[in-house]
């Protein structure tokens, strides 16, 4: 390979592995609804209205079979789309036009709590 496609390679590696590593999964939980931005995909939160929604609820989930992988997903058979970063639980939401949303999650207990809290547990 010559030095230019070398250089080429190299700089699309590097800007590759930065990618991925800036991936930041940020789910916010309030009142009014769950807020969600899977940056850098998207800028700006995504807002679900708990009045939108039939089901919420924290469940184990298995990534390669259900999703194919991690990152930004839609399930196979049915299951949805789905934002994981890491991990195999997730905040599982379905919502009254019966599509299917799930958001992964490294603090399953402490997310079920915050649901439960609010009065929006709901399986």
């Amino acid at each position: 390979m010559s030095d230019k496609g070398l250089i080429i390679v190299t700089r699309l590696f590097v800007s590759l592995t930065l990618l991925v590593i800036s991936f930041k999964l940020e789910t916010k939980i309030k009142r009014d609804g769950i807020y969600v931005r899977f940056f850098p995909f998207h800028l700006k939160f995504n807002h679900c209205s708990w009045d939108s929604l039939s089901k919420s609820f924290v469940r184990k989930y298995f990534a390669i079979t259900e999703y194919g992988g991690w990152g930004l997903k839609c399930g196979l058979g049915g299951k949805g789309k789905a934002y994981k970063v890491s991990g195999n639980y997730g905040l599982q939401l379905v919502f009254k036009t019966n599509e299917k949303l799930l958001i992964g999650t490294n603090k399953a207990d402490e997310l079920t709590n915050a649901l439960h809290k609010i009065g929006q547990l709901k399986q």
